[in-house]
């Protein structure tokens, strides 16, 4: 990139090209949405000036990118942020990224605590378990009036990022963000509902998944044991008796692991039901678990 002068149609030409060479799934979108990034710029702009050639700090910065990126690093913690339920979110190594099948589970929550809301419900208070970047307990805070939330990570590095997009979306005064193992810090509260988006990938199915998954995501927030299910084992087993009365419980699960995790639930004397929810793809992708 360092000869003759780099328009916009030139550099999005050759990075196609070069991320195409490095098996990078959507060569052309990434390359747009990078240069997008480095130019503060919607994606329509690029193509409205096709021949404007960037200025040599810019042509340096993309330049970076662009090496992040054909070495696998994902997208979006080359850009740094990602987008979830419209909302925008700061994402780091120490956090997993947020993914369009969780929206599944968020909803699931917005409708639950509507409507727990519309029956007479006040001072709603749910808890988000393995938080993460905070984007499943934030975006509930965001999408329904006067709820409050706890939320918690076991790393001290990811529940910083979290508190930093509660502060950005201004939801700061709604949520406490603690450091902890599951449901430890929680001890002696009640809650509407509990929410979770647990590890659940098998141990050995690790070394198998996407060079931009294996080798950047944090494995504290994909492994889940042996089978996948360790974390709702606990979790099954210990959050019911935090719930209140018509409360509920709603995990994100793995490909093929809804019946068990639905049984651990029903294991639980307080579960008297549940109920599954597809995500767009149509895989069984939530369980929810009720109170009476």
């Amino acid at each position: 990139m360092a000869d003759a002068v780099w328009t916009i149609a030139r550099l999005l030409t050759w990075t196609t090209d070069f991320f195409r060479e490095h098996d990078i799934e959507n060569p052309r979108l990434d390359a747009e949405v990078l240069l997008s990034a480095v130019l503060g710029k919607d994606r329509m702009y690029l193509y409205v000036h096709f021949d404007e050639p960037l200025e040599p700090a810019e042509l340096a910065q993309f330049r970076v990118s662009v090496k992040e990126r054909a070495a696998r690093m994902p997208l979006a913690y080359v850009l740094g942020r990602r987008e979830f339920m419209g909302l925008d979110f700061r994402v780091t190594r120490d956090t997993l990224i947020p993914r369009p099948d969780t929206e599944v589970l968020v909803q699931c929550a917005v409708d639950f605590l509507r409507a727990r809301a519309e029956n007479g419900a006040d001072d709603l208070r749910i808890a988000d378990v393995g938080t993460g970047t905070g984007a499943i307990a934030l975006s509930a805070l965001h999408y329904t009036e006067g709820t409050c939330a706890d939320a918690v990570d076991i790393s001290p590095a990811a529940a910083a990022v979290a508190r930093e997009n509660a502060e950005a979306l201004g939801l700061l005064e709604r949520i406490e963000i603690q450091v902890g193992d599951l449901l430890t810090p929680l001890a002696g509260r009640s809650y509407d509902m509990i929410l979770s988006n647990p590890p659940y990938i098998p141990s050995a199915d690790i070394a198998g998944l996407m060079p931009e998954v294996r080798s950047y995501e944090p494995h504290l927030a994909l492994d889940g044991g042996t089978d996948g299910l360790d974390i709702y084992r606990r979790l099954t087993a210990e959050a019911p008796a935090l719930l209140k009365a018509g409360g509920g419980i709603a995990v994100e699960v793995g490909i093929g692991e809804v019946h068990d995790v639905a049984a651990l639930m029903e294991a639980h004397p307080r579960i008297v039901r549940t109920e599954t929810l597809k995500d767009l793809g149509g895989i069984e992708r939530v369980v929810m678990g009720y109170t009476e």
